[in-house]
């Protein structure tokens, strides 16, 4: 590998999404947190993280980043729009401990870093850390979860097409 030896761009295939984090796939239903349980903002999964890093699902354009980096929204070229969530209630910590790497409007692709978490920091204030990650459209969109248990980042978690479409 010498100095100047490109970045791996990692394909993305349309309709499916990856893990975005190393860790443990769960059911959007065991959030702990009604909004996104009762799948109040769209369906999807959630993870729960072993190192604190969060990467990109797909390729897209970052729509939506809190000033707090702890949630962030991407559109996929297809106009699927993706809510990751960092934790609940960690907007009350005003971005301490969260650090993002991408602004708004920027084109992201699948694996590449979006945001850093202190987990131990957080945890230790008491937070719950779960990360769901929802599609917000889903009037639009079918799912199917097809990976649970643990993941590493890059796994094919979801596969997602438009309602007119068969899964």
């Amino acid at each position: 590998m010498g100095l100047f030896s490109k970045k791996e761009i990692l394909q993305s295939e349309p309709g499916v999404l990856y893990a975005i984090t190393s860790g443990n796939v769960i059911k959007i239903e065991q959030v702990k947190d009604e909004v996104f349980a009762q799948k109040m903002m769209g369906d999807g999964l959630a993870f729960v993280s072993k190192d604190g890093e969060v990467v990109s699902p797909c390729d897209g354009i970052i729509t939506a980043i809190f000033q707090t980096n702890h949630a962030i929204g991407i559109t996929t070229d297809d106009g699927t729009e993706i809510l990751i969530h960092i934790g609940i209630d960690t907007v009350k910590e005003g971005g301490n401990g969260f650090k993002g790497f991408v602004k708004n409007g920027e084109r992201v692709t699948r694996g590449q870093k979006l945001i850093i978490f202190d987990k131990q920091k957080l945890e230790a204030k008491g937070y719950d850390l779960t990360i769901p990650m929802i599609i917000t459209n889903m009037d639009e969109i079918n799912i199917k979860i097809i990976a649970d248990g643990a993941v590493t980042k890059g796994t094919k978690v979801m596969q997602f097409k438009k309602i007119t479409q068969e899964v």
